[in-house]
């Protein structure tokens, strides 16, 4: 792959996209292809971005979370199609609208409602507080349209996901992925917290100085820093859920889980049977604005494009990430980014794509 090339792609997409800075990464089944960075992970003090960089992932956390449920499954652990009440005695289902699976919580079809978790966030350093995730799981837990309709993407449902494979494993959710999804594939500069020993990239929120109060009486007190470059800059805070976006790493790693996805027929299947790698890229459950496999999903509106691809974003304030995977090309991408607003991956996915295409020929 033109690692020239690529890098202009890069530098063109994040300028157009008023991106402070972006880390890149390129695999399929055999490994890193490729992988860059531009711009800056900290404004103040001008230190370019890199690949090493951590980052949080947000909602990209959902795909490992989901590979480490499907891989329960394989194992006989538990049954997806199983109402989720079997692992969870004291849940309570709808009796209008139904009693979902655990298959349905992780496509979206479980018919749950989709808070937002601005404030489902603490900075570094402050200790979890599980009854914060009792409060929404029991504020939110009972599916509130049909179970097994149209599908309507909800991070409730991957917490409930993370409290099925808690009562399953007697694990904590973070311990059960690093043993099941990160070790088995070398992430190793990925988990639940920052690294110390590793540097990280900054999150910005490009706004107007006179909308700074408001978005400090958003975030909770002592994660909203100073003004640096036209950007109100974010001080490391981390996802209170780890199942449905709690992991913090770098986008190489991010690159390795999205890859272990890509595999084909005849290549190593590091994590699970091809048949259940198949299975969860698959898109089965229509909805809107995206449809849904379990974890994947694609952009209604993308149905129809070729080379068929399925992805997941992982956003929230200060951070813009998408993960992406051509499973016919074998083809993995993953591009983090510290910027809160959306800017055109697509135009760097699909460029990327054609890119590697042309190297092969």
């Amino acid at each position: 792959m033109n690692s020239e090339l690529a890098q202009r792609i890069a530098e063109d997409v994040a300028a157009k996209g008023k991106v402070p800075g972006l880390s890149f990464a390129v695999a399929g089944p055999e490994g890193i292809l490729y992988a860059g960075a531009v711009g800056y992970a900290d404004l103040a003090e001008r230190r370019e971005s890199t690949i090493d960089d951590q980052y949080p992932w947000f909602s990209m956390t959902k795909i490992a979370t989901a590979t480490a449920v499907v891989r329960l499954h394989v194992d006989g652990r538990l049954d997806l199609d199983a109402p989720i009440g079997t692992y969870l005695p004291g849940y309570r289902p709808s009796a209008k609208t139904g009693h979902p699976t655990t298959r349905q919580l992780l496509t979206h079809t479980a018919g749950l409602a989709n808070p937002l978790p601005i404030r489902w966030v603490r900075p570094e350093g402050d200790r979890e507080d599980p009854a914060l995730l009792d409060r929404i799981v029991g504020k939110h837990g009972s599916p509130r349209r049909s179970v097994g309709g149209r599908a309507a993407y909800s991070n409730i449902g991957y917490l409930l996901a993370g409290k099925v494979i808690e009562a399953v494993t007697g694990e904590s959710v973070q311990d059960h992925v690093h043993r099941s999804v990160l070790e088995p594939l070398g992430m190793k500069n990925t988990g639940y917290e920052f690294q110390a020993s590793g540097p990280r990239s900054i999150g910005y929120v490009r706004l107007n100085p006179a909308a700074v109060p408001v978005l400090r009486w958003a975030l909770p007190s002592g994660i909203v820093g100073n003004r640096v470059a036209g950007h109100t800059a974010l001080r490391p805070f981390l996802v209170s859920g780890p199942a449905y976006g709690g992991l913090v790493g770098t986008v190489t790693d991010a690159a390795l889980l999205a890859a272990a996805h890509c595999v084909g027929p005849s290549d190593d299947h590091p994590l699970l049977p091809y048949e259940q790698v198949e299975a969860m890229r698959t898109v089965s459950a229509s909805g809107k604005p995206f449809d849904h496999g379990i974890g994947w999903f694609r952009p209604t509106a993308g149905a129809d494009r070729t080379p068929v691809y399925v992805e997941h974003y992982g956003t929230g304030c200060g951070f813009w990430n998408a993960m992406r995977i051509y499973p016919h090309r074998r083809l993995a991408m993953v591009a983090m980014t510290n910027t809160t607003f959306r800017w055109d991956f697509d135009n760097l996915f699909t460029r990327l794509e054609q890119l590697r295409q042309a190297s092969c020929h």
